[in-house]
């Protein structure tokens, strides 16, 4: 199948403006193809206001995710694959939803190894020890 994130992408972007609020994404700018100002970029991470007072020409298609907008009033193309993005919340109330890997997505630790259905790795290929989480802000 197809992977969901491209239509959970578009309908949070929509629950959130629906609701009078701001959607943000979250950004790994470390994935390959993704074009966002480096200088804004932190911990490998952007946080981008897609809001249509922000943007101009958004297109959440089903790979990618691009717009034009200013920073620090210097006008950028902002291209995102949709694998890169994060998360996507309301600023106002910080609901919305973290995405996990899907099968077949390469390994964001840049490793080259593809993930299971659980987002994990094969479980022969997993270190012994105590699992770990990451906090996203």
């Amino acid at each position: 199948m197809s992977s969901s994130r491209p239509y959970l992408v578009r309908a949070l972007n929509e629950w959130v403006l629906d609701n009078d609020c701001t959607p943000y994404i979250v950004v790994d700018a470390g994935i390959q193809g993704v074009q966002v100002p480096n200088e804004h970029v932190a911990n490998g991470q952007i946080v981008l206001n897609i809001s249509p007072g922000a943007v101009k020409s958004l297109v959440i298609g089903n790979s990618a995710l691009e717009f034009n907008a200013r920073f620090g009033g210097v006008p950028m193309q902002v291209f995102v694959p949709l694998q890169a993005v994060i998360a996507i919340y309301a600023k106002e109330n910080g609901e919305g939803m973290v995405f996990g890997s899907e099968p077949g997505m390469p390994d964001p630790n840049g490793t080259g190894e593809t993930r299971n259905a659980g987002g994990s790795k094969p479980k022969e290929d997993r270190p012994s020890g105590r699992p770990t989480l990451k906090v996203v802000k």
